[in-house]
């Protein structure tokens, strides 16, 4: 569990102590030194210099290289790339899992739909661990899909999904509401992944999945038995606002939906009641680093926390003298005429339905992170909001877990990898004109890998 205590800040390679205790408390034992490491402002360029490695997926081939919908892709220790294909969103049952060697040379696939053990219900977040073990969270079958390197169904780790988890304030716990699809990563040691809240909110009825009110947790599943055994390390913060309005909930298109337990609810329902997060709200975005520590942003200002793997002690804090954007009447015009226009393509392309929810509510300020990943080797990449365009990605910084800044790619130099390996690899999820979807692995020079 994270504890605050002295600081140590360090400026310029300086380190500073900086207690948190009065001298009226200093005869007080205090937990151990943190630090306190701040980056500079200005930016130092780095040049994209990424060698081409392959690419995989064709809008018309064989049937293992066309692909769907691809939420997620990763690597394992002998760099294979593992291609998740999904037919739908995320909840879609009809989930298959792609294997591509290093160099791009087809291996196999695997995964069906069905009721059974190693069958997907609802799969909902992925991982891979390096030893080319697959893991899929499945809602519907609460519970953890096992695969080997092979791609054979090994066994089903119950629990870590559709938990109850009290309220702070001791209240009950609807088991039907808005929630968020928990987010997995691998931990890079083995047998355990991290389980956090996921970036997509939905209506689900999982016999409880609620998230408490007073934080947002980080938990460590470990998956060696039969049952998941649990440990949350962080409680991150947890921005506060107020639930929605039920009149906007009693206004949605007439929408059922099935529960896993083979019941329904409609949308409305729902939704009535519940606290969505609101436009520009500071996600929870993690990395998970070679030694198993976590690094996680949870506010809306330019800070890193990086806890350790063992018990969740806070190590250090790095930050950068970045302020959040103020959202003004003009973003929030703007981001309601990107929001319209996105919808009217999603109705035209005749792709998944697409509803309103009202009048969008904001958080007050854009945070500066806006993602955050970590490599293979340890590495840690932050992507910014936009320099000109506040409301799409801008400049993505490297450093190291010690606090050490090496460097920035400019707004566009690239994108964010969806997926790192070894040796260099990283992973990135494109999609050409008309909109098939295809992976291009590159390789990362050195000093950012």
């Amino acid at each position: 569990m994270v504890e605050l205590g002295p600081q140590i800040a360090v400026h310029g390679g300086r380190r500073i102590f900086l207690s948190l205790v009065t001298l009226a408390l200093a005869e007080v034992p205090t937990a151990a030194a943190q630090e306190v490491v701040e980056l500079p402002g200005r930016d130092q360029w780095l040049e994209p210099d990424f060698a081409h490695v392959f690419r995989v997926g064709v809008p018309i081939g064989e049937e293992w290289e066309m692909f769907a919908n691809i939420p997620k892709v990763a690597f394992d220790a002998d760099g294979n790339l593992y291609v998740f294909d999904s037919a739908g969103p995320g909840s879609s049952a009809d989930l298959r899992i792609v294997v591509f060697d290093s160099t791009g040379g087809f291996l196999r696939h695997f995964g069906s739909a069905g009721e059974g053990p190693g069958e997907f219900r609802s799969p909902a977040s992925y991982a891979v661990l390096r030893d080319g073990t697959t893991i899929v969270a499945d809602l519907g079958h609460r519970a953890y899909h096992l695969f080997d390197a092979s791609g054979q169904f090994l066994r089903m780790v119950r629990g870590g999904m559709g938990t109850p988890r009290g309220n702070e304030s001791g209240g009950a716990v609807s088991s039907v509401g808005v929630a968020a699809l928990p987010e997995i990563h691998a931990d890079p040691r083995g047998g355990a992944v991290y389980s956090m809240e996921g970036r997509t909110w939905l209506v689900s009825s999982l016999g409880g999945l609620a998230w408490p009110s007073a934080y947002r947790p980080i938990d460590r599943h470990d998956i060696g038995g039969e049952e998941v055994g649990a440990e949350t390390l962080v409680r991150a913060w947890r921005p506060e606002h107020e639930p929605r309005d039920d009149d906007r909930a009693a206004s949605l298109p007439t929408i059922t939906i099935a529960n896993p337990d083979g019941g329904s609810t409609s949308l409305a329902d729902a939704l009535r009641g519940s606290a969505a997060p609101l436009v520009f709200e500071p996600e929870l975005l993690v990395g998970v680093l070679p030694t198993g520590d976590i690094v996680y942003s949870d506010s809306s200002t330019y800070a890193l926390h990086l806890t350790a793997a063992d018990g969740g002690a806070l190590l250090r804090t790095i930050t950068r003298p970045l302020r959040p954007e103020r959202v003004s009447p003009g973003i929030e015009a703007e981001f309601n005429r990107k929001r319209e226009a996105g919808l009217q393509r999603s109705a035209s392309g005749g792709g998944s339905y697409s509803f309103s929810l009202g009048e969008p509510r904001f958080y007050p300020e854009i945070p500066v992170i806006q993602a955050l990943s970590a490599t293979w080797e340890g590495r840690i990449w932050v992507m910014r909001r936009g320099d000109d365009d506040l409301l799409e990605d801008g400049p993505i910084d490297v450093l190291t877990a010690d606090g050490e800044y090496v460097g920035t790619y400019r707004t566009g130099a690239t994108k964010m990898p969806d997926a790192f390996g070894p040796n260099g690899l990283a992973a990135y999820i494109e999609f050409d004109e008309f909109e098939v979807a295809s992976v291009v692995v590159r390789r990362l020079p050195t000093e950012v890998r």
